[in-house]
């Protein structure tokens, strides 16, 4: 019998929620351009916030992020019908989740800490050390993103944005599983 708990497919329905625009963009892209698929793409990211907020009665703040970005240089592509705007969305993205991650740390403060901190648990030093590999990640992506749509036409760009980051990130996340392990704080030991 097929396991029918509502965990499974909350999970499931996360991550579509999360990647569901991107994927959504990408193939409008393919069928009408890039301003149709901007479109559509700034349409999926209000209704996957709204179905994120239905499912947990709050908006996660990276995505809450994306999304007023997305809807900013989305909506500057379509009104001036420059397709500069919409590339410039994941730079703009990546360094202000780096400058945030990066500058918490210049404060003595793991903002990735309070977003992931009931799903890891992680002593001081393992937080500060996972939230520096990730401010450096997101400054890698945006330089990424600058190099391929300032190099490439924009299928090209379009493509990397969801054949190259995605795996990157998953890739990159799966690369903190040492981390993660090495600083797990010690347990209590129960009492004899």
């Amino acid at each position: 019998m097929a396991d029918s708990s509502p965990a499974p497919r909350a999970s499931l329905l996360k991550m579509l929620i999360e990647v569901g625009p991107l994927a959504v963009f990408f193939v409008a892209n393919a069928r009408w351009g890039i301003f149709t698929a901007t479109a559509v793409f700034m349409v999926t990211i209000v209704v996957s916030l709204a179905v994120s907020y239905s499912m947990e009665r709050k908006l996660p703040l990276m995505p809450l992020v994306t999304a007023v970005v997305v809807l900013v240089f989305g909506g500057l592509t379509l009104a001036l019908n420059d397709e500069l705007f919409i590339k410039l969305k994941p730079t703009i993205v990546n360094t202000l989740f780096a400058a945030a991650l990066l500058g918490g740390l210049v404060f003595r403060r793991s903002l990735l800490q309070p977003v992931f901190g009931t799903v890891f648990e992680l002593t001081e030093e393992g937080w500060r050390k996972l939230t520096l590999r990730w401010g450096l990640f997101f400054i890698l992506l945006a330089v990424l993103n600058e190099v391929v749509w300032r190099n490439f036409d924009t299928d090209t760009w379009v493509s990397f944005k969801v054949f190259g980051i995605m795996p990157l990130t998953v890739v990159f996340s799966l690369a903190q599983m040492p981390l993660l392990s090495r600083y797990r704080p010690p347990q209590a030991t129960p009492a004899e």
